[in-house]
Parts: C-alpha cells; structure tokens; sequence
C-alpha cells in the first residue's frame, strides 16, 4: 500500500455548515487516521483571536465551540482506551481579529470565550507583551482563568502598586495524568523577546537555565518531560532547553510543542524527544502521541524504545466529525454549542459582519508574488500608501513612506470588505511617525538597507527577520530559501509545503464508501517536517507560496521629471529601531531626537478610510 498510515478516501456526502453563520461547509478530502500512544496531546498555538473560525475559508471553518465539542469527545476516547490526553496552547492568543481587536477594552469577548476550554498546559506568547494593558490583561485574566496549567518559566510582572518584580505564574508544574498516572513535569517558556512593554520582563533562556529552580525542576525524575513554548521550533531556545535537560536525564522522553514561525513543523531532538508547531489563526489542531513511555520506578536505558507520532488537523468539521466517528447530529455537544453561541453574540455586539465595501479581487501576502497586481503589498505600496498615508500639513512635500510587511497580517478576499476585515489584515495599534527634509541620496538608500539582511545591522542586536510576516522569521532550513533582498527577484518559497510536488493518491488506498471515485484535491498544507510527508490529517494539494521582503516602500508627490532633494521619510513606529542605523549607514546623522509624529491614524484606520473611499460603493 502506497500510504505508511491508513488513508481512507472520505464520504462525499454532505456537512454541516459550520457552527458560525455564515461559515462555508468543509470540503470532502481523502483522510489520514489519527494514531493514539500512552500520552496524546491536542495543540493550539498562534489563534490571533480566531476563535470564530474563518468565515471564508472552508478548509479552517470551525470554531471554538467546535474544538470544545472536538476536545470533550477526544477525551472521552482517551477513558475508553486507558490513555491520556493534554490539552496545550503556546500563546499569541490576541491581536489579528475583530473579536478580541474590535471591542473596548480589547478582549471583552474573547478572553471569556477562550476560557472555557480545559487546557492542562498554557503559556505567554510576544503578542500578549508588546503593550502595557495587553500585559496586564493577560496577568490579572488568564493567568488566574488557568491558575493550575499556566506556565512562565522566564517571564515576570511588574506590579503597578508596588514596582515589584514577581514571576507571571509558576515556573514549572509537576502533573500526573488521569489514566496512566505517568509522572509530568512541564516547563513554559517564551524565546529572547526584547520589543516587550516595561510592565514585563522576559529573561533570555539562557540565563534561566541557570536559576536554581530550572536545575531542581531537570533534577526530577518524572516519566515524560513536557516543554511548552512560544517558540518556533528551528530557534535556538528549544535546542539549549533540550541540552540541559539531556544533560541531566539521558533517557527520559521529552515533548515539545512550540510555535511563533506561523507554519506547521515537526522537529526530532533524538529518538526520545521530539517537537510539533501547530500553524496559525485556528487553522490547525496539532495531534502529537507519545508511545513507550517507562514508569520511572521502571529502569530506563538507551535502548527502551519510544515512539512519536504527529498530525496536522484542519480546523473543519468534516475533519472533527471523522476523526471523532460522529456526524453533524451527535458531534456538537452542549458546552461546544453554547461557546459558539457565545461567539456569534460577541461577533454581533461588535458589528464585526457589517460590510463598508467591496474587494474587486483577492489579494495575497505569499500567494501571489511581489510585485504583481495579485500582491496585498504592491497594493498597499501602489495604491493605499500613497493616497492616505498623508500629512495634510506636509501634502506637498515628496515623500518616502516605508511599510514593514509583518505589518499585514492576512490576505484580502474578493467580495464583502468588513469591520473585521481591517482586523484581520492588520490590527496592530502602530502609527506613523518621520523625519523631515532628509536628503534624496541618503533616504532612497534605506529600503536596500532593511532588506538586506545582516549587514548593517549585525553589530546592534537588531535583527530585520522581526520586520517580515511570521513564516518567514523562523523558517524550515529544507522549505525556505534565504529571504530577498530589494534587488533580488522574489524566489519561491513553500511555507508548509513540499514544493511542487503532489502527493498522489493510490488506487489500493481504500474506496470512498461508495462514489465510485477519489474526491478531488483542494489546495491546502502540504507539510514536509522531520517525520516525512503524510502528516497532513487531509490529503491536499499544495500551494505555491512565495517570497517578500521585510519591507516596502511607496512615492509620493514627487517632482514630475527628476529626484527630488529632499523627501520626509515616513515609516510605521514599530521599524524605528532598524530606521535610524540605516540612515547612518547610508551617510545621514540622525537620532531618534529628529523623529516627529506624521500620522495619528493606524494602518487599520488607514487601510479602513481607503476601502470606504475607493470601494465603498462596490456591488457585492
């Protein structure tokens, strides 16, 4: 047989729309089966506030309520074979959609929605950090909602009445599962983020690895050590986190789950220790099993063997429903159904459906390369930027305006342009800041310098991966190329992908239960990780991705013939850092002194005004 796993070609029949209104119903797609160990885990990591699915995207159309209902049926499953399973999320649970971004105070809905989920093991993630009241929301409403699971290994709190300087939540916690009784010790920890507001203090790992309590904490004897982190596997962090704890217990299986890079990702230490990234947005639940595990009253030697399996599970209910064994009638149960309800309410309090214009056509961040008129960015730098990224005080002084791609979050659909549109593409609170009257010769200079990588900016501690989308930050050595620079051509990419290769389907892959035919592909993840090719729950086609730089950059009112001598160089605030050494190393003597306000309004307000004034009065 063609698959090293079962592959069953799915029912054909038809499914329930999802538990949002409106939600496309999921594409039928051959499956691959989940395979059970001692220890099975369900992974989340990157949602972004999606906790109401994706409302145009069938392949990821399922809910929170959906997963609730998903996990409460697993876990059942897990009684009824005497195994285990853990619930985990690895952070970056805000910022990205209108659900958490649209209410005021941000998270009104979301943080209660979230927490009706039963996670054993949760940690903080950068996005939760970069603003004062995000820090504190996330201290004085999450960490208490999982006071038992919540994990900060090297994150602390600075109390507002106090000044002190207390841990976020436990260090570690010692845990032991219900079935099996194994003996868990888990560590949560967040990489080197150093862009965190002042009411935080992330300590890099290394310096953690030293503190008393990790040593006790690796001292232990336990059956399974289970590391939790916002972090993306390729990083450094996991790899000195491995090593220590290696270094103590040479045979002690060892489950990590990581995120942070966006992509889905599985990643082998050694024989005993093994890592899986979840993907982004609600897209992806991770499957991760562990076999072979030892009571550690048992010797355990080199040569006890343990297994490791993964899954990447669409977020859709023809995937849940299948791997459950239910159907539309017995899979949503009551908790699950009522969490959706509370999304839908949540979604139409804030108006997150009310639709202010009409997208002529869809527009990528990867999908389509840069430049070319199918590109979120070349559209952003040809046409949005230029028309409202405006001082109207400075209108007619030319202008460069730079925007860092990380900035854009998510492509733009043809059809309905909505309050949770400007969410979903960018919702981050960055405004415009510039410097007037620098030099032609030397702002023109800039781009090349945020673009090319390592150069200039080796020696500050900066690193310019932080300015692009998320796949690219952190990516897969066997699935990326190095990124572009300004002057380069963009080179493909597969974040997710196997290149363009597709997985064929076999003839002797079982029948699909009656249709006399295979099902067609749908273009969706086609991961290659350590462990192969089929971890894929459904079987799709790929998709190409491709390359973008780390930023772009927009003209304006420029003279009709010729460069002009000087230009105010605009940028977004969050690339300050990197703007300054540029200049300096394009021969312009500026400091942060010289940087003035250009523009109040947010890249979602801008983007927001553009779309009301351009598209507004699109048919949908």
């Amino acid at each position: 047989m063609f698959w090293e796993t079962t592959l069953v070609a799915a029912a054909l029949a038809a499914v329930a729309e999802g538990a949002q209104p409106g939600a496309p119903a999921p594409v039928a797609a051959p499956m691959r089966d989940l395979e059970w160990g001692q220890v099975n885990f369900l992974h989340t990591t990157d949602i972004h506030g999606w906790l109401g699915g994706h409302l145009q995207e069938a392949l990821y159309s399922a809910d929170w309520g959906d997963y609730i209902s998903f996990t409460e049926h697993m876990r059942q499953k897990a009684n009824e074979q005497g195994v285990d399973l853990l619930v985990i999320d690895t952070g970056d649970r805000i910022e990205g959609n209108g659900l958490y971004d649209g209410s005021d105070p941000k998270g009104k809905y979301s943080y209660d929605i979230f927490r009706e989920q039963s996670v054993d093991a949760v940690c903080t993630g950068n996005h939760e950090l970069y603003q004062i009241d995000s820090v504190a929301r996330e201290h004085n409403i999450t960490v208490p909602n999982f006071k038992k699971s919540y994990i900060a290994s090297n994150l602390d709190y600075i109390e507002p009445q106090t000044g002190d300087q207390i841990p976020q939540a436990q260090r570690y916690i010692k845990l032991k599962t219900k079935n099996q009784g194994l003996n868990v010790v888990a560590l949560g920890f967040l990489f080197n983020f150093d862009r965190n507001a002042n009411n935080s203090v992330v300590q890099p790992v290394e310096e953690t690895l030293k503190e008393e309590w990790f040593k006790n904490a690796i001292r232990e004897k336990p059956d399974l050590f289970l590391v939790i982190g916002h972090v993306g596997l390729r990083m450094k962090e996991f790899d000195l986190i491995f090593s220590a704890i290696r270094d103590q217990n040479w045979y002690t299986p060892i489950a990590f789950f990581g995120g942070h890079a966006h992509v889905r990702d599985a990643k082998k230490y050694d024989d005993k220790a093994f890592a899986i990234a979840s993907g982004r947005y609600l897209e992806t639940i991770g499957w991760m099993s562990v076999d072979g595990i030892k009571k550690s009253k048992d010797e355990v030697s080199a040569e006890a063997s343990v297994s490791f399996k993964r899954r990447y599970i669409d977020n859709n209910l023809f995937g849940l429903h299948y791997h459950t064994g239910l159907n539309e009638t017995t899979f949503p149960t009551e908790h699950g159904r009522n969490v959706s309800k509370m999304i839908m309410e949540g979604r139409k309090a804030l108006d997150l459906d009310n639709a202010f214009g009409c997208a002529p056509q869809d527009l990528w961040m990867s999908r389509a390369e840069y430049p070319s008129n199918a590109s979120i960015f070349t559209w952003l730098e040809e046409q949005v930027m230029p028309d409202a990224v405006v001082n109207k005080e400075r209108a007619d002084k030319p202008r460069l305006a730079i925007l860092n791609t990380g900035a854009i979050r998510f492509d733009i659909f043809k059809g309905a342009f909505t309050k949770d549109s400007t969410y979903l593409i960018s919702p981050f609170e960055s405004k415009f800041n510039y410097i007037p009257d620098v030099p032609y010769a030397v702002a023109s200079k800039v781009l090349h310098m945020l673009n090319n990588r390592g150069q200039v900016f080796g020696g500050s501690g900066l690193d310019t991966r932080y300015m692009t989308i998320p796949e690219q930050m952190a990516p897969r050595p066997s699935l990326f190329e190095e990124p572009v620079t300004a002057a380069d051509e963009p080179q493909l990419r597969i974040f997710g992908g196997s290149g363009d290769q597709q997985i064929p389907l076999s003839s002797s892959s079982g029948d699909d239960k009656g249709t006399g035919k295979e099902p067609e592909l749908v273009g969706g993840y086609t991961t290659k990780d350590d462990l192969g090719t089929d971890g894929d729950d459904a079987v799709h086609s790929p998709i190409r991705f491709f390359a973008v730089p780390n930023c772009v950059q927009s003209e304006a009112a420029f003279p009709e013939d010729g460069d002009p001598d000087t230009v105010d160089l605009v940028f977004i605030d969050y690339v300050q850092p990197w703007i300054i050494p540029a200049l300096k190393f394009s021969g312009g003597d500026y400091s942060t002194n010289d940087v003035r306000v250009y523009l109040n309004s947010t890249l979602t307000d801008v983007i927001a005004g553009w779309v009301k004034e351009h598209w507004g009065d699109g048919d949908c």
